[in-house]
């Protein structure tokens, strides 16, 4: 039975997780400040591509549609978006766990 590559796999996981962190937004809009002050940290230190810190100040400062349709966005621009994400640890580990087994589970069934 062929298997999905990893770099796949690690594409639809930061999707997922992405999608969910998206959903808490509207409810939880202390993720949006504590995503800025997590990308200002980073910025001081140089420790994220100022092209992506960029693009992610402009988003976390804007519409809330707009930080949602770029963080969920499932083309390129969002794939490389999501590889500097500041939303970083907002899934609690036993929750990132599930979801990372519930997409390979998906590819896997997808492939048979």
């Amino acid at each position: 039975m062929p298997r999905v590559d990893a770099h796949r796999i690690g594409e639809e996981r930061s999707l997922e997780l992405h999608r969910r962190i998206a959903s808490r937004l509207q409810s939880e809009p202390e993720l949006v400040a504590k995503a800025a002050a997590r990308l200002r940290r980073w910025r001081e230190a140089a420790t994220v591509s100022e092209f992506y810190a960029q693009r992610w100040a402009a988003l976390l400062e804007g519409p809330l549609e707009e930080l949602v349709a770029a963080m969920t966005d499932d083309g390129e621009a969002g794939r490389e978006l999501r590889q500097s994400t500041p939303f970083a640890n907002t899934v609690a580990p036993r929750d990132r766990w599930r979801i990372w087994r519930e997409v390979r589970q998906r590819l896997d069934r997808g492939h048979q």
